[in-house]
């Protein structure tokens, strides 16, 4: 058995995916307001991106059953490229907010595959005994990223000479990545009696057997949970919310961007380390009360640039180490077959509420207040724990098998 690589190869092959959603969330999101959008405006590029995340398991077969995963991955990097120069070179206003909004999200979509891609790759490649290691540095990948990409996205947009510049140099990066592919085995797509037909249903009936387990089922409900989502941080980002703690574009352009990305980064790899000692589950639970208990500490705190600075990068923290324990609870669900159409139907599932309580919180921030919009989170964190925790009890006493039937993830 040839030498495992080591997994900060699924950081670089990520990277891509964490940027553009970065550049969208971060970037164009605190110009939004800058440029005669409302709040509730401004976080429709989040929104829109997640819906498209959201529905993305509609298309995830197609990874499983054409191509490979590999090929996949060189044409989506490249379609998101194109994606992020486009997004870079129409200027943010309200009569360019439809247009805008439609890049969003032809890019999510084009981008989701090249989560995909890396995702069959890593359920094919990586055993259970490196499930929680190469977890945190796969969503090193996502979120620091997602930091690069929002962050430095936004210092380039403010100071190139013409904006398209920033689009240009960030999708450059993203075909750089695929260099990385070279160390890394390619699964084939699935080969089997009638053809594309036969083949969808094998994936189908791979979905079907994990649902049909204890740890397939106890997986989609945590990620359907308003749990761990970090979508105060989309909030945060917005000019007019961060200007109540007396923050700028730059330290914006720190906090929920470069600095951000560093940060969750290393909640990632602290959240692997962890997952491999416990049960990801848990992890994830526990991390969740935590991630409220900040968004509690941040309302209570005084409305001054240090203490901005300061919850927002513990805060970005937690959401690492809650982001490294959502790959190992799926990785340890879905096994080694179909699994881009399973990994991005938990994925799918996890964008919705990051998706319907970014728009929710946007609402209260507007309406109410930043720090109603803080309490919001937090209670809603609290009462998914609690629900998670008496359905956990309902799920194990039941007559479910344990784990899907799906094989283990070879060496």
């Amino acid at each position: 058995m040839t030498e495992r690589p080591h997994p900060v190869i699924y950081s670089v092959l990520y990277f891509p995916f964490g940027a553009l959603g970065g550049f969208v969330t971060v970037a164009m999101t605190f110009l939004a307001t800058r440029h005669g959008l409302s709040i509730t405006e401004g976080a429709l590029f989040a929104a829109v991106g997640l819906l498209m995340s959201y529905l993305k398991w509609m298309w995830a077969p197609a990874v499983d059953v054409t191509l490979s995963p590999k090929r996949w991955y060189h044409i989506s990097t490249g379609l998101s490229a194109l994606c992020v120069v486009a997004l870079s070179a129409f200027p943010i206003s309200p009569e360019n907010l439809p247009l805008l909004l439609g890049i969003v999200a032809v890019g999510t979509f084009v981008n989701s595959v090249v989560g995909m891609a890396v995702e069959a790759i890593m359920a094919f490649a990586v055993p259970p005994s490196d499930i929680g290691r190469v977890s945190g540095w796969f969503q090193v990948g996502n979120l620091g990223g997602a930091g690069i990409g929002g962050g430095v996205g936004l210092i380039l947009l403010e100071h190139l000479p013409s904006p398209w510049m920033a689009g240009a140099l960030i999708g450059a990066s993203f075909l750089l990545c695929g260099v990385a592919l070279r160390w890394l085995p390619d699964p084939p797509p699935h080969r089997v009696a009638g053809g594309v037909a036969g083949a969808m249903a094998k994936v189908f009936g791979d979905v079907r057997d994990m649902g049909r387990s204890k740890g397939g089922l106890l997986a989609a409900i945590i990620c359907f949970l308003p749990l761990g989502t970090g979508a105060a941080s989309g909030v945060l980002t917005q000019a007019k919310v961060s200007a109540a703690w007396g923050a700028g574009d730059t330290e914006v352009a720190l906090v929920q961007g470069i600095l951000a990305g560093v940060v969750t980064a290393i909640g990632c790899l602290i959240g692997g380390h962890i997952c491999g000692r416990w049960h990801p589950r848990t992890v994830y639970a526990v991390n969740g009360l935590w991630l409220g208990a900040l968004a509690v500490g941040m309302a209570l705190s005084p409305r001054t640039v240090s203490m901005f600075v300061t919850w927002s990068l513990v805060y970005n923290l937690f959401v690492g180490v809650a982001y490294a324990a959502f790959t190992a609870v799926v990785l340890g669900a879905i096994g080694m077959t179909s699994a881009a159409t399973k990994y991005n139907l938990y994925a799918s599932l996890s964008n919705f509420p990051i998706w319907w309580l970014g728009l929710l919180l946007a609402w209260v921030a507007q309406d109410w207040s930043e720090s109603q919009m803080l309490y919001t989170e937090a209670a809603l964190g609290l009462a998914a724990v609690v629900l998670f925790v008496g359905l956990n009890r309902v799920v194990k006493q039941s007559r479910l098998p344990d784990e899907s039937r799906a094989p283990a993830a070879a060496g």
